[in-house]
This record gives structure tokens, C-alpha cells and sequence, in this order.
């Protein structure tokens, strides 16, 4: 908790472009459009210089920092541009320290600017005195502080161009408040955005090619990095062009829009079990993919494993790799269709397309029993067999929850790229109002629909009111089964009880977003779900639809991701 964001000590009167000014000029050089933020003295020269330029900088303050860093990581997930937070010195640093890592993990553009206690102070204890780069070197791709005014703009210039280069990510810069309050003139040009594509190597690329057309059973699997590398009109010409099924992973959904015949995730069990060439773009090989390891079901061989990245260090350590590409991933797709299309004999792989496409459609029939199953207490199921057809074709999906927004990885198949937010492989919870906001802001015209498990809500639900003030309308789903239901079955497994799994039963959810000044329902007949959606949608605010969801119909799952 940031107990105080108020420093000691008089500051001099800015003369002319200040530390703020340094900072936020390179900043919109590099497209940041919104300042996500929680009030600090320490970085009152960014809040003065958004307000003071010739366009202002929006100032989106939220009510705890973690919000403000999901959000910036969210915008940068969504306009592949790195997003900004800022945050004040000392604890408020240190909040951000989990949503940083989750970008880390996920690939995300974002950078951090932090304050600083003052240079000419510096241990003499002052307030919130904190080396704060030492902290974040292990979970961004840099970490530093710039220790003068005059190192202000190329420090943060470099963050923003490391944040965007491939492989993405978050960098953090700290600035002391004594220099960043004091003036002077600006000594570095930004040149904003790099435009350096990785050329892949030709050899990788014949290799995989190779593979593939000797394969009988072949998938691929794309990834976020597959949006986040702007590969995906690439991606998507490779796969009808080519035949290929394909499953969708993070914010790689969308690419291959739901519906579409080459989709084949509802199959993926026997897709990824009987393939034997699996091509993994833009994704690591971790514990949501088996740790790359395929094939081996139902008297199938083992798979030949294909790891594409987008640049060389992502390409996968531990998993034994039939063959790799590293580079832009529209250049390795386009090589790939190249390659194929060369070849003496195009593969035809329309029978084994054909045999998961009627996997798809009886899983689609399977699931129809759920989604409209009119249990008391309410599936969870339910409310997306409601919410489906109120989503529209550019709708924003955010998943924030475990047990709960694992059903929305099942049901919900976007039908364009960049409309789907999930905290990635590190976990995450509380992400979503963050998400959120950057969701409305990024995408204005669109509906944003964050999902949320009732543990997840407790974590950033006052960051409602920062939607309520800043006048960004959210339809929020609460699925509320009174239970950390990722954790209460295992443990029951593991030791024939559980502890700590309950919640308190039927929380208020949507009490506390009408006493935030957002609308709000709670919803206990499966009947009177989509009514609540409907006017969630046409209300024009943030708007809150509490579920009450039977804690035994839970999610069935596999592996546990360990």
C-alpha cells in the first residue's frame, strides 16, 4: 500500500522545459497517447507537462497502481505501441512490480517511469528512498535511471524503442525528483518507432518447409507475438493458402476467425495428440503447450516440434526442436507459403483438416447442452451461451479469473485479430479493470466486455470508479461461485479436504459498482442473464452483471500448468 505520496522538501520553480517535458516530448515521438498513473509528487513534471503541451496528454489516475500498469501494458497488447504508466517513488514503484512481470512474460510494449528520490539527498534517507532498477532488471528487458536532466530524453527514448523492438516487452526508467523538476534544454532528438525487420534465415525456412511438405498430420499453432509482430494477415494467407489446421493461442485468436473451416482449437486435444509436425509461431513452448512436446495419442508417433519466433532468444531451450526460424514472422510466413507453393507436390491435407473439422462439429454440438443449460445454481456455461451472440464482430474480450475465464477459452472464438486480453502465461489476477480501460480507450467505438471470477474482482474492483470518472463504459461479468475455484478441486485431490478456497457466499458485487456510481445487477435465474447483458450494453456506463454460478461445475481440466 503507498502510504504517502508526498515528498519533503521545497523544489525550485520549473523555468522552461523541464524533466516532465524531456520525458513526455519522447514519449509521444514514440506514439504514447494516455498517461495511466496514480498522483505522486515525485512525478508532478509529467502531470504538468501533459497539461501544458500543445496536446495535452490525457491523464487516466486510477485508485492502485497495479491498474495503471495493466492498463498501459493493455494498450500496448492492443495497439502494438508501447504503452506508458508513471509512477511515484518508493511503494508505488513497487506496485507495479507484478503487472511489469506479467508483460515480461506475455511480450508486452510498455514502458514504466518512476520517480525517484532526490539525487542531492540520496542516502540520507529521504522519503521513499528506494534504488529501484535493481528490482526490475530480472523481469524487463532494461532497467535503469536517468541520473541527470540532460540523460532524461535518450534514457527514455531508448526504453520506448527496447519496449518495441522485437522481442517486446517492459522497460523501466527512474528519474530523482530534483532532476527531473529542473530545466533545461533538450540535447537528443527522439526518432521515434523503429522500423528494423529481421530478416529469417533462408536455411531455417527450407528446413521447416522441408518438414512440412513430408508431413501427413501438420498444425500451427499462432500466437500473441503472431498480432503483436504485425504478422497477421501473413499468418492468416499461410493458412488458407496452404490448408493448414490451425489453433489459436493468447492474442493470436482472432487471426483465423471463429467459425472459420482451418480453426480447429475445439480439436486440439486430438489435433496436437495425432499431429506429427506441430509448427508453434510466435508463442513459448511452456506449460499451456505441453512444454513442446506433441503426437504420442491414440497410436500416433511422437511429433516433430517447429519453434518460430521472432527473435532468436525466444526460440525454445528445453524442447527437443525438429527445426527453427527466428525473424519477422510475416517474412518467415510468407517463406514458408513460398516454399510450399515451390514444390514439386503441394501437400493436400484436406482428409486430416477434414477429420478434426468433425471433431469441431460435434464438440460445437456437445457444448450446445451447456451453453444453454438451465441448472439451479447457474453454469457457469450459461452465461456465455447468452453472452455469444450479443458480441459483436470488433468487440474487445478481456479475461480476468481462472475457473471462470477458462470457460471463455473454450466458447469464446473472436472473429477478428487484436479483440482478445488475457493476463498470458504469468497468471496474473487483477488485471482486468486495468485492461479495460485501455480496452475503451484504444478501441472507442467497440463493446468491451471484461469477464471476471469473483477472486479477480476483489482484487481491483474500486478501480471501478477510475472507469466511472474518466467516463469509460465497460460491461463487466462477474462470474460468482463464492471460490478460488482453480485451487479447491486440487487441493481436495491432494489431500481430501480444502482450506482457504471459500469466498464469502454471494458477495455484492454489483452493490459495490453502484456505490462506485456504475450500474449494476445481481443474477440468480439463468432466464434473466441475457436481459441483464441487454441493458448492460445499452446503458452507456460501467456497468457490473453479478452472476451467482454453481461452485461444482468447474472447468475440466488436464494439467495443472506445473
Amino acid at each position: 500500500m503507498t502510504e504517502d505520496h508526498t515528498p519533503e522538501g521545497s523544489l525550485p520553480e520549473p523555468t522552461g522545459p523541464h524533466g516532465g517535458h524531456h520525458a513526455l516530448d519522447v514519449a509521444r515521438a514514440h506514439g504514447a497517447e494516455a498517461m495511466f498513473t496514480l498522483s505522486g509528487a515525485h512525478i508532478f513534471p509529467m502531470y504538468d507537462a501533459a497539461v501544458k503541451s500543445e496536446q495535452p496528454m490525457p491523464i487516466i489516475d486510477v485508485r492502485h497502481e497495479p491498474s495503471a500498469v495493466f492498463a498501459a501494458e493493455a494498450i500496448g497488447k492492443l495497439t502494438r505501441t508501447p504503452g506508458l504508466a508513471v509512477l511515484t517513488a518508493g511503494p508505488g514503484v513497487t506496485n507495479g512490480v507484478s503487472p511489469v512481470a506479467q508483460a515480461f512474460f506475455s511480450g508486452s510494449p510498455l514502458v514504466v517511469v518512476g520517480g525517484r528520490a532526490a539525487a542531492s539527498t540520496w542516502g540520507t534517507g529521504t522519503l521513499q528512498e528506494l534504488d529501484h532498477p535493481p528490482i526490475f532488471e530480472t523481469i524487463t528487458k532494461h532497467a535503469t535511471t536517468a541520473s541527470t536532466l540532460a540523460d532524461i530524453a535518450p534514457v527514455v527514448d531508448q526504453a520506448f524503442t527496447l519496449a518495441g523492438s522485437s522481442h517486446r516487452g517492459p522497460t523501466f526508467v527512474d528519474i530523482p525528483m530534483d532532476e527531473f523538476f529542473n530545466s533545461g534544454p533538450v540535447q537528443h532528438a527522439s526518432a521515434g518507432p523503429g522500423t528494423t525487420r529481421l530478416e529469417p534465415d533462408p536455411e531455417a525456412v527450407s528446413k521447416v518447409v522441408g518438414l512440412l511438405s513430408g508431413a501427413q498430420r501438420p498444425v500451427v499453432i499462432l500466437g500473441t507475438d503472431v498480432w503483436s509482430d504485425h504478422a497477421e494477415e501473413a499468418a492468416l494467407r499461410f493458412v488458407e493458402e496452404t490448408g493448414i489446421p490451425a489453433i489459436a493461442n493468447g492474442m493470436g485468436r482472432g487471426i483465423v476467425p471463429g467459425g472459420h473451416g482451418n480453426l480447429v482449437t475445439r480439436a486440439r486435444s486430438r489435433a496436437l495428440g495425432t499431429a506429427d509436425v506441430v509448427v508453434v509461431v510466435g508463442t513459448p513452448l511452456d506449460f499451456r503447450l505441453g512444454f513442446g512436446r506433441f503426437g504420442g495419442k491414440d497410436g500416433a508417433s511422437p511429433a516433430v516440434t517447429v519453434h518460430v519466433a521472432d527473435s532468436p532468444d525466444q526460440v525454445s531451450a528445453h524442447a527437443a526442436l525438429g527445426a527453427s526460424v527466428a525473424g519477422d514472422l510475416s517474412l518467415v510466413f510468407d517463406g514458408l507459403l513460398a516454399g510450399l507453393q515451390a514444390g514439386a507436390v503441394k501437400p493436400d491435407w484436406s482428409p486430416w483438416l477434414s477429420e478434426l473439422q468433425d471433431i469441431v462439429a460435434a464438440t460445437v454440438e456437445r457444448d450446445s447442452a451447456l451453453l444453454t443449460a438451465e441448472a439451479d445454481p447457474i453454469h457457469p456455461a450459461r452465461i456465455y451461451g447468452e453472452l455469444l451472440p450479443r458480441l459483436a464482430d470488433d468487440a474487445v474480450v478481456i479475461g480476468d479469473g481462472g475457473d471462470f475465464v477458462s470457460f471463455a477459452g473454450k466458447f469464446v472464438e473472436p472473429q477478428r485479430p487484436g479483440g482478445w486480453l488475457d493476463p498470458g502465461p504469468y497468471g496474473c489476477l487483477g488485471a482486468g479493470l486495468g485492461a479495460a480501460m485501455a480496452a475503451r480507450i484504444a478501441r472507442p467505438s467497440s463493446q468491451v466486455v471484461l469477464l471476471m471470477g469473483d477472486g479477480a474482482a476483489g482484487m481491483s474492483i474500486i478501480d471501478i470508479d477510475t472507469l466511472v470518472r474518466h467516463n469509460l463504459p465497460v460491461v463487466i461479468v462477474v462470474g460468482n461461485n463464492s471460490a478460488w475455484g482453480l485451487e479447491k478441486p486440487p487441493m481436495q485431490m491432494l489431500y481430501g479436504y480444502d482450506v482457504a478456497a471459500d469466498l464469502a457466499p454471494n458477495t455484492r458485487y454489483d452493490q459495490v459498482a453502484q456505490a462506485l456510481g456504475a450500474g449494476g445487477e445481481f443474477v440468480t435465474d439463468p432466464k434473466e442473464i441475457g436481459p441483464a447483458l441487454d441493458r448492460a450494453f445499452a446503458s452507456g456506463v460501467p456497468y457490473l452483471v453479478n452472476i451467482a454460478t454453481d461452485v461444482n461445475a468447474l472447468y475440466p481440466r488436464t494439467t495443472m500448468g506445473i
